[in-house]
């Protein structure tokens, strides 16, 4: 069975500095909830509180209804699975599997159902006894998440448990760990910096800058709507450009932008003549001749100073006075620009919001 996890006013100080602040958490029952965020910000050291390798400096964590801030590791019940998957090169990989059941004193006919349900489910039921050392990365990788659920934890957590692996191979483990998850229907924390990971795989992420939680919420709205610059910077590619809101109605706001440009965007709780970013993704800008736009209600113009053929698009870098706006098009029949070509960007008001 899943559990909840709950994180109440967590902190952690390593002497006189603090690398968690204030973690304020609630995770469901069978969700997928990622720490997304760059290295340094806090969120391995927050994974390993939750699984009792580092004791928090102020707060209070409940698994289900009970607190285990003060329950040592292996009797919190949680799986995790490691970087570098921590697999015992001298047992084998049914052994590896075992391991947890083994030291809970689990009997003999339990621990081999259990062990062949494990490596079942990872489908690597074939290679029960080989070594970690005549396995690939992939296949080590798998047997470490087997070993993590093998004992029916409540929740699992997953620390960067794919950046040891080349593209195509993490690719297909983020469909496998899903598949998996559903299928236990268990409660997951994912660590991870890479953006990808986090909006493909996740339920919901967490974003955590500097030993804070940012922001929390599904990958769409995350990337849609994200709360201030940080966010919007860290996850997905963004175009920020300066901005002076001039006049708000309805949450939109006249704005000049980058100090001369006049447009339209939504506000987030600026006021009449506050500065900030105005945010836009480059998938949302429109590209064509310059002065092509006359009804459009931002238009920057600005010259072509880098065109990328991507395939399916082309990424567009286009200078407009003193800032670069980077421009996604779809392939699909569009004009094509070269480099020096004098164009015009657009974008209507309900794709770009002012951000703090």
């Amino acid at each position: 069975m899943s559990t909840s996890l709950e994180m109440k006013k967590i902190q952690k100080f390593y002497g006189s500095l603090q690398v968690v602040r204030d973690f304020d958490l609630y995770v469901k029952p069978g969700e997928f909830l990622t720490f997304l965020g760059p290295s340094g910000s806090g969120k391995t050291t927050a994974l390993k509180m939750i699984a009792g390798f580092e004791a928090p400096s102020g707060g209070d964590m409940l698994l289900g209804s009970r607190s285990i801030v003060d329950v040592p590791p292996y009797e919190r019940g949680i799986g995790m699975v490691f970087q570098n998957y921590a697999l015992f090169p001298h047992m084998t990989v049914a052994e590896n599997v075992a391991f947890p059941l083994t030291v809970r004193k689990a009997v003999r006919s339990e621990i081999e159902t259990k062990v062949l349900r494990a490596l079942q489910l990872v489908k690597m039921a074939d290679y029960r006894d080989r070594y970690p050392s005549q396995l690939s990365g992939g296949q080590q990788q798998r047997i470490a998440l087997a070993r993590a659920i093998v004992f029916d934890p409540s929740l699992l957590l997953m620390d960067e448990p794919l950046g040891a692996l080349d593209r195509n191979l993490r690719e297909h483990m983020k469909i496998e760990i899903m598949r998996i998850q559903k299928e236990l229907n268990i409660t997951v924390i994912f660590v991870t910096h890479d953006q990808d990971e986090a909006l493909v795989m996740s339920d919901r992420i967490a974003v955590i800058n500097e030993g804070r939680i940012v922001q929390v919420a599904d990958s769409k709205n995350l990337y849609n709507s994200p709360q201030d610059r940080f966010v919007a910077s860290f996850v997905g590619e963004s175009n920020l450009l300066p901005c002076r809101v001039n006049r708000i109605e309805n949450g939109t706001g006249d704005v000049t932008i980058a100090g001369s440009s006049t447009g339209v965007a939504r506000v987030s709780g600026q006021s009449h003549g506050e500065t900030g970013w105005l945010f836009i993704r480059p998938e949302h800008i429109d590209i064509s001749p310059r002065g092509a736009t006359p009804s459009a209600q931002n238009v920057l113009d600005g010259v072509v100073e880098e065109a990328l053929f991507l395939g399916e698009m082309t990424r567009y870098t286009v200078r407009c006075g003193d800032h670069t706006v980077t421009v996604k098009q779809q392939n699909r029949g569009q004009s094509q620009f070269v480099g020096k070509a004098p164009v015009s960007v657009s974008w209507s008001a309900d794709r770009c919001t002012v951000l703090n």
